[in-house]
């Protein structure tokens, strides 16, 4: 069963990056950051934010159909993280530290003193790291389908992540694209174990994500691998679980999106870019409506 809910898992990516719209990154390039050299694009102009991918992706596989949305009235940074894409590997740790670190130093390198981050599972967990590690670097904060400790995920997720290997790529976008981009074939089962293992490992940043400073959007699917507890507990730290007639609405926002799965999250743009909009957009101080 684990295997055939990962096949599923796998072939839906290949709905992910087929929506590629006709447009060009304004800059592109290098950052030296960490040892790495870490690669990233940009698109749009206006208010920055930060797209960081989910595990095995890269700019293309996860970003295509998101970036024209979200380019046309803001600045749009996209990077590769540690081994993926265009971003050779290093001797390094693989870890959701490490990487909210090099995306730190990118936002250096780009003279960007503070800017909205959104994270996509892998990704939400490096961006919750970027919130804890660099809090002067963040405005607002967008998790969609991410967790901030490791029993976050459904048990069956996590007993899933054991079982990951190359041969469960084979054919697939992620090992065609990871040969693209001038990787050899002999690396890729170490890609894959390299990836996995930072889920192999329990984590538990709970006590200093639910005292970071800046509003959160937290996203999953009502058919999710995020525990609904999981994303309610955050929320509940952060003002939420009150009637906001009364007390007033939290700066933080919580959704949960209807017939909706891990991969399917980022399918649906209709339901989600313009709730993401409307948290980036939206006068956290106003009162709430009146009759």
């Amino acid at each position: 069963m684990k295997r055939i809910l990962l096949a599923v898992l796998i072939l839906s990516t290949l709905t992910i990056g087929q929506a590629q719209e006709k447009i060009k990154p304004l800059k592109s390039g290098y950052a030296p950051v960490n040892g790495l050299q870490l690669y990233y694009e940009v698109y749009g102009e206006g208010k920055p934010i930060v797209l960081i991918h989910g595990s095995y992706m890269n700019i293309p596989l996860n970003w295509s159909h998101i970036i024209p949305l979200l380019a046309q009235d803001r600045k749009v940074v996209v990077a590769e993280m540690q081994g993926h894409g265009r971003t050779k590997d290093i001797g390094r740790k693989f870890s959701y530290e490490n990487m909210a670190d090099d995306v730190s130093g990118l936002l250096k390198h780009l003279k960007m003193e503070k800017t909205d981050i959104l994270g996509y599972s892998m990704g939400g967990g490096v961006a919750f790291q970027i919130a804890v590690r660099h809090p002067e670097q963040l405005r607002r904060l967008v998790i969609l389908s991410g967790t901030y400790a490791h029993d976050g995920w459904l048990p069956d997720v996590e007993a899933m992540y054991p079982t990951f290997n190359a041969d469960m790529f084979k054919g697939t976008p992620i090992e065609e694209q990871y040969l693209s981009y001038g990787n050899e074939v002999k690396d890729f089962p170490s890609f894959v174990k390299k990836v996995i293992s930072i889920d192999l490992e329990p984590y538990d940043w709970s006590e200093g994500v639910k005292n970071i400073k800046a509003p959160i959007f937290m996203a999953i699917g009502d058919a999710d691998g995020v525990r609904y507890e999981h994303a309610l507990d955050l929320f509940r730290a952060k003002g939420g679980g009150k009637m906001g007639d009364i007390h007033g609405l939290p700066k933080s926002r919580l959704a949960i999106l209807p017939g909706t799965t891990h991969i399917g999250m980022m399918q649906k743009t209709d339901l989600l870019i313009p709730m993401v909009t409307d948290f980036l957009d939206s006068d956290l101080n106003a009162p709430p409506p009146t009759f």
